[in-house]
C-alpha cells in the first residue's frame, strides 16, 4: 500500500492554498466590490484553511479506496474534492460573516466558491496524482498468517 508522507501533505496544502486564496480574493471582490473586504477574507483563509486542508489530507491518507497501484483514480479525486469543498465552504462563510458582516454576501461568496473551488481542487488533485515525490510504500503483514 502506498501512503503520502506528512511533508507531501503539507506541500500540497500550501500549493492549494495559494491557488485557492487568489480565487477567494477575486470572488469576494466581485461580490463586495471592495478590496478592503476581499483581501482580509483571502488572507484569513490562508491560516484556517492550511490547517483544515492538512487535516483533510491526513484523514484521506487512511482511506485506501480509489487508489490503484498507489495512485488515486478520478473517482477518488472527485469524492475527495466534494468532501473538502464542504469544509472549505463552511470556513469561507464563517470568515466572510465575521469580516464583512453581511450574511447575504458571505453566503454568496461561499456558494460561488462551490463552483470554482470544486473544479480547481479536482485539477489540483489530478496534477498531484502525477507527482511521485513524498509517496511512501508500506508493507503490511497479514495478521492471520500461520507461523
Amino acid at each position: 500500500m502506498i501512503k503520502d508522507s506528512a511533508r507531501r501533505s503539507l506541500v500540497k496544502a500550501i500549493s492549494w492554498r495559494i491557488l485557492a486564496s487568489i480565487d477567494t480574493f477575486f470572488i469576494a471582490y466581485f461580490i463586495s466590490g471592495k478590496t478592503l473586504i476581499a483581501a482580509p477574507i483571502a488572507l484569513s483563509e490562508v491560516f484556517t484553511k492550511i490547517l483544515l486542508y492538512y487535516l483533510h489530507e491526513r484523514l484521506w491518507n487512511f482511506i485506501s479506496w480509489g487508489r490503484e497501484n498507489g495512485k488515486p483514480n478520478s473517482i477518488r479525486s472527485l469524492v475527495k474534492s466534494i468532501s473538502w469543498r464542504i469544509w472549505g465552504t463552511l470556513d469561507t462563510i464563517f470568515i466572510s460573516i465575521i469580516i464583512c458582516g453581511n450574511i447575504k454576501h458571505a453566503f454568496a461568496i461561499g456558494i460561488f466558491e462551490l463552483i470554482t473551488k470544486t473544479s480547481l481542487y479536482f485539477v489540483h488533485e489530478r496534477l498531484w496524482a502525477q507527482i511521485k515525490w513524498g509517496r511512501i510504500e508500506t508493507v503490511y503483514k497479514n495478521s492471520y498468517e500461520l507461523k
